[in-house]
């Protein structure tokens, strides 16, 4: 019998609200599925299951906050379901509404009995983004909004707490002047998205406090010479869509992204001793519309063809501002790169996000004097720099770091 529990999803998260299952008991489940959507205090994380198997009960009812670790489902293996003892008691959870830690209601066990065929199960609301805000939809009023083109957005909910329901979409798409008016005050909406920024500040404030508190970083600078690139891009370009041309971005993390396999010691974990990483899972920092910033990775991403690394990237960026990661994105990165070029900067010293040992930035490309084989010209350059655990490397392997990424850029091509 397996237990499936929630996972840490990075370094500042504690606790998790489940928002909505997506498997009931009895049903198969294989490594990689999305069995779950969590609410964090970052952003919402679609849940994989570690395991093939089977559910055989659901521990924790949506709505209920638990700690990292907590036990959610039981799975049991292929063939074996409904042969399990009877279950533990299942663990102590605390109401999502509040962040007390105590007198903890103990939760409901999800028992696996399905609804009777000839009874319609009910809509389960779940919380999605909407706009800069957040509404609760069912699923299904979920997917038949969006093939209908619907904004959920000032829906008028029917369900449990103002959850949207498919019957209210309906409603919407045959009389959308009665059924669009809201019927939740602007004021309390707001609220929430600013409970939400409020909560994401303070969980990232907190772990950056504890990154200068508790890791010795150095931090190294280099002005990189992007003349080969550019010209490299220029001409890639030139023959393509606009949807699939390459943006120097992608050069510039595929470069980071080698340079951390040469430079083992500038890509791994530090958990009471250095731990280097078997493969380069890229986090990439990503500012939120609503305010924030979350990191999640590119798997593999020292492996990945350019076009398919400019690909990864559009999608994760699309995706972590609709509240669409998956929860190994959050939990996998082994270096972290923040991009700040496009803000106008001219260098970033970043902050090491914990447990990683280094954190790469990147400055904005501008155009400046620069001498090539003694003649002096003008050349597009970048700001790179380098914040490094003093744990796990020293100056001279950052300095290695920063030059492996500095000579794959000079060759483009081979990128």
């Amino acid at each position: 019998m397996g237990e499936f529990r929630l996972p840490s999803l990075g370094a500042d998260m504690e606790v998790g609200t489940i928002i909505e299952w997506r498997v009931r008991p009895g049903d198969r489940v294989h490594r990689g599925d999305i069995v779950a959507f969590v609410d964090t205090e970052k952003s919402d994380i679609e849940v994989e299951v570690f395991e093939d198997g089977i559910i055989e009960a659901l521990l924790i009812e949506p709505g209920i906050q638990v700690p990292v670790g907590t036990v959610l489902a039981r799975i049991a293996p292929a063939g074996e379901a409904g042969r399990s003892a009877a279950p533990a008691a299942p663990p102590v959870a605390t109401p999502a509404p509040t962040k007390r830690r105590t007198k903890r209601p103990t939760p409901k066990l999800l028992t696996p009995k399905r609804p009777a065929p000839n009874r319609p199960t009910p809509e389960r609301p779940a919380t999605i983004r909407a706009g800069d805000g957040f509404v609760r939809a069912s699923p299904l009023a979920r997917r038949r909004a969006a093939a209908a083109g619907v904004d959920l957005t000032d829906a008028r909910g029917s369900g449990p707490s103002g959850a949207v329901l498919a019957t209210d979409v309906e409603q919407m798409t045959t009389r959308p002047s009665e059924a669009r008016r809201s019927t939740t005050p602007a004021a309390p909406e707001r609220a929430s998205v600013v409970d939400r920024q409020g909560a994401m500040r303070h969980a990232i404030g907190a772990l950056m406090a504890r990154s200068k508190r508790e890791i010795p970083h150095y931090y190294l600078a280099t002005t990189i010479d992007l003349g080969p690139s550019m010209d490299w891009l220029a001409g890639t370009n030139v023959a393509r869509p606009p949807a699939a041309r390459l943006l120097p971005a992608a050069l510039l993390l595929k470069a980071t992204a080698i340079a951390s396999q040469r430079v083992p010691a500038m890509n791994g974990m530090f958990r009471d001793r250095f731990e280097p990483a078997s493969g380069v899972h890229l986090g990439v920092a990503i500012a939120l519309r609503g305010g924030g910033l979350i990191a999640p990775a590119i798997h593999d991403a020292d492996r990945l063809p350019l076009d398919e690394l400019m690909a990864a990237l559009r999608d994760l960026v699309q995706r972590a501002r609709a509240g669409a990661l998956r929860s190994s994105e959050m939990a996998d990165p082994t270096i972290t790169v923040t991009n700040l070029g496009d803000q106008g900067v001219d260098e970033v010293f970043g902050v090491i996000y914990p447990p990683q040992v280094s954190l790469v930035g990147f400055g904005k490309i501008a155009h400046r004097p620069w001498a090539v084989d003694g003649l002096l010209g003008v050349r597009p350059l970048v700001r790179a720099t380098l914040a490094a655990d003093h744990r796990a490397s020293d100056g001279h392997d950052g300095a290695r770091f920063l030059a492996a990424i500095d000579a794959l850029l000079q060759q483009p091509e081979a990128l």
